[in-house]
């Protein structure tokens, strides 16, 4: 079995900042693409950044600039930090990972192994 574990969030102030981290454990094979989304009250969910295992990035738009995702494959971890957030940033954020885990049988790889999601607030 595998899972991710994350942490950081809470409230902040608009134009604060808030790093979010977010660890897969258990019987991890090899990591591939980790990835951020978001989904903010009767909204879809949606990608807010992703990270290749090669450290190649892509962001929405909404958030280029102000928001950076990092990943420490030796951890298997990735973050994400928020700068300059604003009201609309609110939204309970969930890390992906697509990764291959071994099981009693052999390998099995799957893209959609997801956190527990956390809710960011924005406000004053």
């Amino acid at each position: 079995q595998v899972q991710l574990v994350e942490s950081g969030g809470g409230l902040v102030q608009p134009g604060g900042s808030l790093r979010r981290s977010c660890a897969a454990s258990g019987s991890i094979f090899s990591v591939n693409d980790m990835g951020w989304y978001r989904q903010a009250p009767g909204k879809e969910r949606e990608l807010v950044a992703a990270i290749t295992s090669g450290g190649t990035t892509n962001y929405a738009d909404s958030v280029k600039g102000r928001f950076t995702i990092s990943r420490d494959n030796a951890k298997n971890t990735v973050y994400l930090q928020m700068i300059s957030l604003k009201p609309e940033d609110t939204a309970v954020y969930y890390c992906n990972a697509d990764l291959t885990y071994a099981t009693g049988g052999g390998y099995v790889r799957t893209p959609e192994v997801w956190g527990q999601g956390t809710l960011v607030t924005v406000s004053s």
